[in-house]
């Protein structure tokens, strides 16, 4: 079964400042979401969800740049198991998004930030 993109998370400085770009240059719309800071994208585009928040830490050299992407797994456990196997670093252990499913982020080889989630039943496909 190949991995599909199923989400992305944009990291900002200024959250409102980067709903109004990405809404006025791509068409996008925010929902409050979450913990303070965080806000569901809607792209318009079926099956990929995203995500606006604020900065987990400041771009002192060591904050994320770009997006975040997370694949869509069958079993967050093996994929942790293959990752660490083959030269990646868990950055954040596995934990569960009530509703959505369980996620875990890591770094791979090339110290690029990425996660892999774990849906509950049907999750993904209402959101497509």
């Amino acid at each position: 079964m190949p991995n599909p993109l199923s989400h992305f998370a944009i990291h900002a400085d200024d959250v409102e400042r980067a709903k109004r770009f990405y809404s006025q240059v791509f068409g996008w719309s925010f929902q409050a979401w979450g913990p303070p800071g965080f806000w569901l994208i809607s792209t318009g585009q079926p099956g990929i969800s995203g995500a606006l928040q604020s900065r987990r830490e400041p771009l002192s050299g060591a904050g994320v740049r770009g997006f975040e992407c997370t694949f869509a797994v069958e079993d967050v456990a093996r994929t942790q198991a293959a990752i660490v196997e083959h030269g990646g670093a868990i950055t954040h252990p596995a934990f569960r998004i009530d509703g959505v499913g369980t996620v875990l982020s890591f770094r791979d080889t090339e110290g690029n930030a990425v996660c892999a989630m774990q849906y509950l039943p049907g999750v993904r496909e209402a959101r497509a």
